[in-house]
């Protein structure tokens, strides 16, 4: 039975790393028959949660920004996929903005399942993407049906299409192809 796969790239930038990881965890699920969509911030405007609470209340962010209809395209995933650069050992602030905007989603019947995060950064040592984990982690905590299904992490790759050739994106073709 196929699954409902949502991929966000958080990367703002042209020839992004993460965003190749993206597109290669996508086509391995689109391999393996699941239904994805895969969209980029990098042209969206996401603005920060107030922290109001409003959303609790209407069920939606008071905010009229491309955040709403993110959100709701992450309640009816079966899997929600972040794909983020590591910035100072953690993951991009437009993600976390992006996370913070889908407070919304706490008390809904919310579709997801497993969670998958893609990550790369120009350095290469083994905890670079510990602080981005722990931070996903975090909001995954909140859902108690929800859990961390994997994680792919490119490290070395600084330049824009610098993770050409890199292993991490066979992982994340096999990691997405793996959905099902």
């Amino acid at each position: 039975m196929s699954k409902k796969v949502f991929i966000l790239s958080t990367s703002l930038r042209n020839n992004s790393n993460s965003q190749a990881l993206a597109e290669a965890f996508a086509q391995g699920a689109l391999a393996a028959g699941n239904e994805v969509e895969l969209i980029s911030l990098k042209d969206k405007s996401i603005a920060f949660c107030k922290g109001c609470l409003a959303c609790q209340k209407i069920g939606k962010c008071v905010i009229e920004d491309d955040a709403i209809a993110i959100t709701e395209k992450m309640k009816d995933a079966q899997v929600i996929v972040w794909a983020t650069p590591i910035y100072y050992y953690e993951m991009s602030g437009q993600m976390k903005a992006m996370i913070d905007r889908a407070n919304s989603l706490y008390s809904t019947d919310h579709a997801f399942r497993d969670i998958y995060l893609l990550s790369s950064a120009a350095e290469e040592e083994e905890g670079v993407d510990e602080g981005a984990i722990h931070g996903l982690n975090g909001w995954i905590a909140c859902y108690e049906q929800t859990r961390l299904a994997g994680t792919v992490f490119a490290g070395g790759v600084n330049e824009g299409g610098a993770i050409e050739g890199h292993p991490a994106i066979q992982k994340a073709y096999e990691m997405g192809k793996s959905i099902s």
